[in-house]
């Protein structure tokens, strides 16, 4: 497999032998960088008693080039994420002969869906009724296999905080999850969070991701196949991983501190 990148993909002798020497040292930084994360899933995986392939680690690659993306690719990396259209798009084009599964995290506009199709496996910003009727609309009109949803919980709605903040509250989970398992091409797949910035469980992610697990338990009782629950990031994810979650969505911690965006 090749691309108009760095070469050949996957990884393996053949790629990193191709790269020059810039390539080669930032191959290697996020190679380390990548170390360390893996060690910290696994060691958290113990700690829980579950198998290391239960979490899948998913590289937010937003504001980083596309050459760092097939860089990943080659390091063996086989999910990445991205949170705004204007950037996933052409990066997704230029990558799009890797091996890679892409998630979209970010807020979802339905002007954007369109496009969001084209390239994402699984969107984890589900939040609205609206936004479930365009992602079908695009899916079928684009006559591509089922797109998988999450729904996005907003764990500080719970308090009556974060009312303009995506995501919904956990009273409305059920009735969502419903929505997008009854409507053509989508499949519900579960639930995604971030650990809330207000609310009673503000600053205590292991609560925060504790109270998700427990949401998709009840949820799971009508939708045994939706198993998936994204949560945990670069600063939280041994506590997601202690509370059950499927994936973690790591940037800074494998590609360094983001530039501020445009």
């Amino acid at each position: 497999m090749t691309n108009d990148i760095y070469g050949p993909f996957p990884g393996g002798a053949d790629f990193a032998a191709a790269l020059d020497e810039r390539q080669r040292e930032r191959y290697e930084q996020l190679g380390s960088n990548l170390d360390v994360v893996e060690k910290r899933i696994a060691d958290a995986c113990s700690a829980a008693g579950r198998a290391r392939d239960e979490v899948t680690l998913v590289v937010v690659t937003k504001t980083y080039p596309a050459e760092d993306t097939a860089l990943l690719a080659g390091l063996g990396v086989t999910d990445v994420a991205e949170n705004r259209d204007q950037d996933a798009a052409p990066k997704a084009e230029r990558c799009v002969d890797l091996p890679l599964t892409w998630h979209f995290v970010g807020q979802l506009q339905t002007n954007k869906v369109r496009s969001v199709v084209r390239y994402a496996d699984t969107v984890h910003s589900v939040d609205r009724p609206r936004l479930v009727d365009s992602l079908s609309a695009a899916v079928l009109n684009a006559g591509r296999p089922p797109l998988g949803c999450l729904v996005q919980v907003a764990l500080d709605k719970e308090a009556g905080e974060g009312v303009h903040r995506a995501g919904v509250a956990p009273s409305e989970v059920e009735a969502l999850a419903d929505l997008i398992a009854r409507t053509p091409g989508l499949r519900f797949d579960g639930l995604m969070t971030v650990a809330p910035l207000a609310g009673p469980l503000a600053g205590d992610p292991a609560a925060a991701f504790a109270r998700l697990a427990e949401i998709a338990s009840a949820v799971r009782a009508s939708h045994p196949a939706a198993t998936m629950v994204s949560a945990g990031m670069s600063g939280d994810l041994e506590q997601a991983v202690a509370a059950g979650a499927t994936h973690v969505r790591v940037g800074t911690a494998v590609l360094g501190v983001r530039s501020p965006l445009g």
